[in-house]
């Protein structure tokens, strides 16, 4: 059996759903089993034909064979013009020293209210700042703090026992890096066009 999360953003998730056959997964919440918030099955599943969703729970489904897919709304590219603006963005030196000011954290995705992380680490490159975003986790919480040398030997190393704990893998962590950078840099654009 293959394990793996496949996450796949999108501008708006509706607009790729309305156009695809698929099943909604489900989750237990409470001894119920209710719509998974992101994930869907492109492969027949049991599902209810009315509501659309799964009839058993996204864990046990994975247990049965069914690959589930997470397609997530990532407002970030609401305001991306085309694959040549994205990959510009991508590809740009973003102004590392806006991450210590609290007004431009808190409209970055994924970095909102952590502009106390970002003061203590100073993060100037993608891979720091990947690993800032993996610390904001519970299960790495305890590097903050710590010498860049520290938290590069252990911010990517599975947590021992605590399966409980929430912890980012390093590609999770690195895909959502370079979205926070692609953040910054249309954040200025905007900012400059609209002083121009």
């Amino acid at each position: 059996m293959i394990q793996c999360d496949v996450d796949i953003d999108f501008a708006n998730r509706d607009d790729i759903l309305s156009k695809i056959t698929h099943i909604a997964a489900a989750r237990w919440e409470r001894g119920e089993l209710k719509k998974h918030n992101t994930g869907v099955y492109l492969q027949p599943i049991p599902h209810n034909p009315i509501s659309n969703i799964a009839t058993i729970d996204y864990e046990e489904a994975e247990k049965r064979g069914y690959f589930k897919l997470d397609f997530l709304n990532v407002s970030v590219y609401k305001d991306i013009k085309s694959e040549k603006h994205l990959i510009e963005l991508m590809n740009k030196e973003p102004i590392w020293e806006l991450l210590q000011q609290e007004e431009f954290v808190n409209l970055l995705f994924h970095l909102k209210g952590h502009t106390d992380i970002l003061k203590k680490t100073c993060p100037t490159s993608v891979e720091q700042l990947a690993a800032v975003l993996a610390m904001i986790r519970p299960a790495k919480r305890y590097l903050i703090g710590n010498d860049w040398t520290t938290v590069m030997s252990e911010i990517w190393v599975k947590p021992d026992n605590n399966e409980s704990e929430y912890y980012w893998k390093k590609s999770h962590a690195f895909s959502y890096s370079l979205l926070v950078i692609v953040h910054m840099n249309l954040l200025c654009e905007q900012l400059e066009h609209n002083t121009v």
